[in-house]
């Protein structure tokens, strides 16, 4: 009897063993369908933060324009604009790393709800320009960017970042028509009271779909005590292993072409000849191909090429770039020379940012993607004083040999120098 008790024993432990097994086998399957849940939704809230922005953008100078608002004022609102996600971006990421990818994400679309209201009242010029002041926390893609980085593996994540490109695009292209459409039909303020309600459904979208923390919960506690506006925590990340030399390299390899394509409004009317229609189109054909590059081209080379490669790869691209920018004439060449420098961009920026995120800890992956969205702010500063000086000293061609010159030293430099990298492949 004994021993058929310890069979039958024997044969119940295998039995629920089995069955622990399925259901663990079950809820990781689960699990992951959640993640794809929750990461698709963070494309659709990146694609209509953009769509938004973009559509502002459009109006944005017709109405400063019928306030009364110069040109040298403009510049001014638009420095305003770019100072204050300069300083924003990295609270932002301090923000979500405290309280979570979901309450962040809220945050922004509330602030852009806000911006947007502001815009809607604004019947002067200091009211427009108060309008700019949400725009501190507005900062839906990096949003997005952390909750990827935050769901997905190491292995992953460069080609899960990668299609957040495809969503910039299409972003660019909704807005941009968008915005012309409505305000050419229905009145320059249309466009704003979209822009408000549109922010308000992408915050009841966070709030819904997205979890309080998708972090493990084990780095969470390491931020508690931390103060959101710390300084000296924001500078920490940079004394990471390899992460000072890679946040060089993004800032300096794509700043030449920055500071070209702030002038390009200008550049296109002196230099190229384009009308406002024609401009219009050529954004147009630059977002196409940015969602081609970013959205299928990167994501397949991630699972090829370590990203030591990659990062060197783009560097040595835009030296060509420069090259060919130095020596082109029409608008014609610019297209030609438009296909290498998208994919330049667009590999850079998904690859330092997926280095980067890697080289902290867990806890602090909000702070170093709001640090990397400062990069684009910096240069919306600084551009339109730098970039009019070497347009009007030296002409078109010295942003291209200006491009050249940075990159050629930034690739013997990776060359040469051994940062420390994790290097990983997608599966």
């Amino acid at each position: 009897m004994s021993a058929m008790n310890v069979k039958a024993s024997s044969g119940g432990e295998e039995v629920a063993s089995g069955m622990r097994t399925e259901t663990q086998g079950e809820s990781e399957c689960s699990g992951e369908v959640k993640r794809g849940q929750v990461i698709l939704v963070a494309y659709l809230i990146a694609t209509l933060d953009v769509a938004f922005l973009f559509m502002q953008m459009g109006v944005m100078p017709y109405l400063a324009k019928s306030l009364g608002l110069d040109s040298v004022g403009f510049g001014y609102l638009q420095t305003t604009f770019g100072v204050l996600q300069l300083v924003g971006g990295p609270i932002f990421g301090r923000f979500a790393d405290q309280f979570g990818t979901r309450a962040a994400l809220i945050l922004s679309c509330a602030s852009g709800s806000a911006f947007f209201l502001l815009m809607s009242i604004s019947t002067s010029i200091p009211l427009l320009f108060l309008s700019r002041l949400p725009a501190v926390f507005m900062h839906g893609l990096p949003g997005a960017q952390k909750v990827i980085t935050d769901l997905t593996a190491p292995s992953q994540r460069a080609d899960a970042l990668g299609k957040l490109g495809l969503c910039f695009g299409i972003g660019i292209i909704i807005g941009s028509v968008l915005g012309g459409v409505l305000s050419t039909k229905f009145g320059i303020f249309v466009p704003t009271y979209v822009g408000l309600v549109g922010n308000l459904i992408n915050a009841v979208i966070a709030m819904v779909w997205i979890p309080l923390q998708a972090k493990p919960k084990s780095d969470h506690h390491v931020m508690e005590n931390s103060n959101v506006f710390s300084i000296r925590e924001i500078l920490r990340l940079m004394k990471f292993p390899g992460v000072m030399e890679v946040f060089i390299v993004k800032v300096f390899a794509g700043l030449p072409i920055g500071l070209f394509l702030i002038m390009f409004s200008v550049i296109s009317m002196d230099f190229f000849g384009l009308e406002a229609v024609e401009s219009g189109y050529l954004m147009s054909y630059f977002g196409v191909l940015q969602m081609v590059i970013q959205g299928l081209v990167v994501g397949k080379l991630t699972n090829h090429c370590t990203e030591r490669t990659l990062l060197r790869l783009s560097v040595f691209v835009f030296a060509g770039v420069g090259l060919g920018m130095a020596l082109m004439r029409t608008v014609w060449h610019y297209c030609i020379v438009a296909v290498p420098l998208m994919f330049a961009y667009s590999t850079l920026g998904t690859i330092t940012d997926s280095i980067l995120t890697k080289a902290v800890p867990a806890s602090d992956t909000g702070t170093m993607l709001g640090i990397c969205a400062s990069v684009q702010p910096l240069t919306r500063t600084v551009g339109p004083t730098i970039g009019g000086v070497l347009y009007k000293q030296f002409g078109v061609s010295s942003f291209g040999y200006l491009q050249l010159i940075v990159n050629i030293g930034l690739f013997v430099y990776l060359l040469k120098s051994k940062i420390p990298l994790r290097e990983m492949k997608s599966q």
